[in-house]
């Protein structure tokens, strides 16, 4: 049964990072620096839905990363060796007229305060401050991607351009800090794997609460419904992603979130929904009858997929690559459509002449964390694959779809199936944390069946 609305299940939340950690990042950046470098990262700034109404606010990663600040329009500047303080954070005035419409603001004293920066100004003195902090810095490190980040470098070298006549030293340039922070990023905290792991259970409660109402007659809206409900009730922000269910052949369009047809008694239904907490990300993908009963050629494919998934899940572990993992999937998925007649011919001739491709067109894996698609390598070189380390996050989520082609036999025909779990990286192998939501053909209909 579901959770009645009257008394709900309520899952406990996880600690928060500590501030201590926050700071322990920014030393670790800062110490790869070179002597008398600066870094310059803006955050998130609102943007406008329609007229004088915004989309909802989500922080920049990478500036939430290392400070756990949530407002717009903040700047963070490191200033490695700097007497005063490393760590600068130039954020929204405190303006009461403001306040009373959208709410309190930290301001400079709140920044300091409950953040643990050693230095804040408001943006009413950022033109002030900032060349005066960056003053005699020799090299900037900022996203090269952010427009704003590379104008207030032009403006430090215009400043330091006009100083070099009282012997300032010169501005010799600016390089990208964003890969010494995804470097960072790929490799998770306990802290940060906590909220992961939090993240997992909330999807997977919302997943089963999506097969547990499922039923013929509902629209896939409905579906979405529930899972979106279920993301906010447990205390998530909402969906990490675009919530994708799709029933009979949609489950064959990858990235389809139209979610507007009504589900049919015979067909299947793809959900690839994850809850974002504390903006950690889950992503989980089932695969689900609506009927609650599997047919026979429904069964046999979904056992295919389910084979290839859980021997990648087993394949993770500390020395292991991604592309290992998916070379491993092709070849079982391959293997499996030649044992149900949709390709013919030997195995590894099929995956030479990528015959499976009609059926899996996308990646077993990528990582997890802040972003659904986070951040991170995953070469270390164009010929060297990153070899799996304990602290790394990411997913596994093979897959099959089936046109609904005239040489493809009818019972095959617009099935489209994807199995995902999130899978962390321990130092004695793996942990599944999305394991809460069933995969088995049995426990699934089981499931199914508590209606």
């Amino acid at each position: 049964m579901l959770p009645d609305p009257e008394s709900p299940t309520l899952l406990s939340r996880p600690p928060a990072i500590s501030v201590d950690e926050y700071r322990q990042r920014r030393e670790a950046l800062m110490a790869q620096l070179p002597d008398n470098a600066a870094v310059v990262l803006p955050g998130a700034g609102l943007m406008t839905r329609s007229r004088d109404s915004e989309f909802a606010f989500r922080q920049n990663s990478d500036f939430y990363y290392l400070t756990g600040i949530r407002e717009p329009d903040a700047l963070l500047v490191l200033l490695p060796g700097r007497a005063e303080g490393e760590s600068v954070v130039f954020c929204q005035d405190r303006d009461p007229t403001m306040e009373a419409w959208t709410g309190r603001r930290l301001g400079a004293e709140g920044v300091v305060a409950e953040y643990g920066i050693e230095q804040a100004f408001e943006n009413t003195d950022r033109d002030k401050q900032l060349l005066t902090l960056l003053a005699g810095r020799e090299l900037l490190y900022l996203p090269l991607d952010n427009t704003e980040a590379v104008s207030v470098a032009e403006d430090a070298l215009s400043d330091a351009q006009a100083g070099l006549r009282r012997g300032r030293p010169p501005l010799k340039g600016w390089l990208d800090i964003s890969p010494l922070i995804h470097a960072m990023r790929l490799i998770k905290s306990d802290a940060e794997i906590a909220l992961l792991r939090h993240a997992a259970l909330i999807s997977a409660h919302a997943h089963r609460r999506a097969m547990q109402v499922a039923h013929p007659g509902l629209c896939e809206f409905q579906l979405q419904a529930e899972l979106e409900h279920e993301f906010v009730w447990q205390g998530a922000s909402g969906p990490a992603y675009s919530t994708i269910v799709g029933s009979g052949a949609n489950a064959c369009v990858l990235h389809y979130i139209e979610n507007s047809a009504p589900l049919s008694d015979n067909d299947l239904v793809l959900i690839d929904a994850g809850a974002e907490f504390e903006l950690y990300a889950g992503d989980i993908t089932r695969t689900f009858p609506v009927s609650g009963r599997f047919s026979d050629a429904q069964r046999a494919l979904y056992q295919v997929v389910l084979h290839a998934q859980q021997r990648a899940v087993n394949a993770v572990q500390p020395g292991a690559t991604l592309a290992d993992i998916h070379q491993g999937v092709v070849y079982d998925l391959t293997a499996g459509l030649i044992e149900l007649g949709l390709l013919e011919g030997e195995v590894q001739a099929r995956i030479d002449d990528e015959s499976y491709r009609r059926f899996y067109l996308h990646s077993t894996s990528h990582w997890l964390g802040l972003d659904v698609h986070d951040v991170g390598t995953y070469r270390l070189d164009e010929q060297t694959p990153r070899p799996l380390a304990s602290g790394m996050v990411l997913t596994v989520e093979p897959g099959l779809y089936i046109p609904s082609d005239d040489d493809i036999p009818d019972a095959y025909q617009g099935i489209g199936i994807r199995i995902e779990d999130n899978v962390v990286v321990t130092n004695e192998g793996h942990e599944v944390l999305t394991a809460d939501v069933p995969k088995q053909v049995d426990e699934i209909e089981a499931l199914m069946a508590k209606k």
